[in-house]
């Protein structure tokens, strides 16, 4: 049974999707477990119209080609519609820069760093072919997720890792920051800033560090930019990492004495934004209840709102949604934007179906989107809820 706290079912989804859905949120994509190809890598954005467009990948054991499909809402996110598909993207960012839309990400998994332009609200999209289409870096292997791009002080900030330190998984990602005059064309890759790469040392955190990924370039409310990352780290709390960038963008460092934090949920994929109305930055994170306590990377069945005003001491306001089941239930990956006095999100959602439901937490079946209404004033910390608040589309 779930627990929820978010926008109610749409009704005007095709029959198909209506007798699939049997979780909370709206379908924006859905593709079963027989399938053996998962969803993966949400991304969301408002066009300058107002008009939503979602963005999301694949992967898994039949999944053979890097592409990125896009969906667009007209009526604030109560229904979707397939807009195009992207061939040779992947886990990419959805952002809008002087009007324009824009994904920056990798080409494949383990790809280049490539970012396309669209000018028609995501219909079409330029190829990146080379340096001055798009093809940012093309001489190793990059990782990062749908994170988000910053604009401050001038410039564009977006993190990312290579693949290229020693290992398998965590311990092969070196993060950095790509950065760019907000002005400039950013398909030029002559006019991007990329910092040096830190590995992980493996003696941080009693030798139980596992590395770092999937960072967040963050302005601190003192004006500098730094690069808040999850951490691999099998305890609890769980740990964040944070890493100082010059102000230049050329210089990334860490002090590990002082650079991790406890954040909850940050063993697991995070988006951090900064609310100016609160004067305080936000996450929706996967917390771990007491109850569930197992290896934080592989509790993702609870969604929960957090918040900090200084990127170090994290509180959790409250739990948005909460499945009991953490085997094969997962609101993940969660990316999203404020709306008014709302939050609107897109997940990666691993839940039931009428086929036997997710293969497992992690190989979701369904991007959902979701309306927080009011999360301000949400102040229920990390008690479970038992019934959805009321919610609008």
């Amino acid at each position: 049974m779930y627990n929820q706290c978010a926008m109610p079912v749409n009704k005007s989804l095709s029959s198909v999707s209506r007798r699939t859905l049997l979780g909370p949120g709206v379908i924006v994509d859905y593709s079963p477990a027989r399938t053996g190809v998962y969803i993966g890598s949400p991304s969301l954005a408002v066009l300058p119209n107002g008009d939503l467009v979602a963005s999301h990948d694949d992967f898994g054991p039949r999944s053979t080609l890097a592409r990125t499909y896009l969906f667009a809402s007209s009526d604030h996110g109560r229904t979707w519609a397939a807009l195009t598909t992207v061939e040779n993207q992947y886990w990419s960012t959805l952002f809008v820069h002087e009007g324009a839309l824009y994904l920056i990400g990798t080409t494949r998994e383990y790809g280049f760093v490539s970012v396309r332009r669209s000018g028609d609200g995501g219909r079409t999209w330029t190829t990146a072919r080379d340096r001055d289409t798009g093809l940012l870096l093309s001489d190793g292997k990059y990782h990062c997720a749908p994170v988000p791009v910053v604009t401050h002080a001038g410039r564009l900030w977006r993190a990312m890792e290579d693949a290229q330190g020693p290992g398998g998984w965590g311990s092969h990602f070196r993060a950095f920051m790509l950065s760019i005059p907000s002005g400039a064309d950013l398909l030029k890759a002559d006019n991007w800033t990329f910092s040096n790469r830190l590995a992980r040392n493996p003696s941080w955190l009693g030798g139980r560090f596992g590395g770092w990924l999937e960072g967040n370039a963050v302005a601190t409310r003192e004006g500098a930019m730094v690069d808040l990352l999850r951490a691999d780290y099998p305890g609890y709390e769980e740990k964040a990492a944070i890493l100082t960038i010059s102000a230049d963008g050329k210089t990334a460092g860490f002090d590990p004495a002082s650079g991790f934090i406890d954040l909850p949920g940050g063993g697991k994929k995070f988006t951090v934004r900064f609310d100016r109305a609160t004067n305080a930055y936000w996450s929706l994170t996967n917390y771990v209840p007491d109850s569930l306590r197992s290896t934080p990377g592989s509790v993702r069945c609870t969604l929960a709102l957090v918040c900090s005003t200084d990127l170090r001491h994290w509180e959790v306001r409250a739990v948005l949604l909460h499945h009991p089941d953490p085997a094969r239930h997962g609101f993940q990956y969660a990316d999203w934007l404020f709306d008014g006095e709302d939050i609107v999100a897109v997940l990666r959602t691993a839940g039931d179906d009428n086929e036997g439901g997710a293969r497992g937490y992690h190989d979701a079946n369904y991007l959902t989107f979701h309306r927080f209404a009011n999360f301000r004033r949400l102040r229920t910390g990390t008690a479970l809820p038992t019934a959805p608040p009321e919610g609008r589309g």
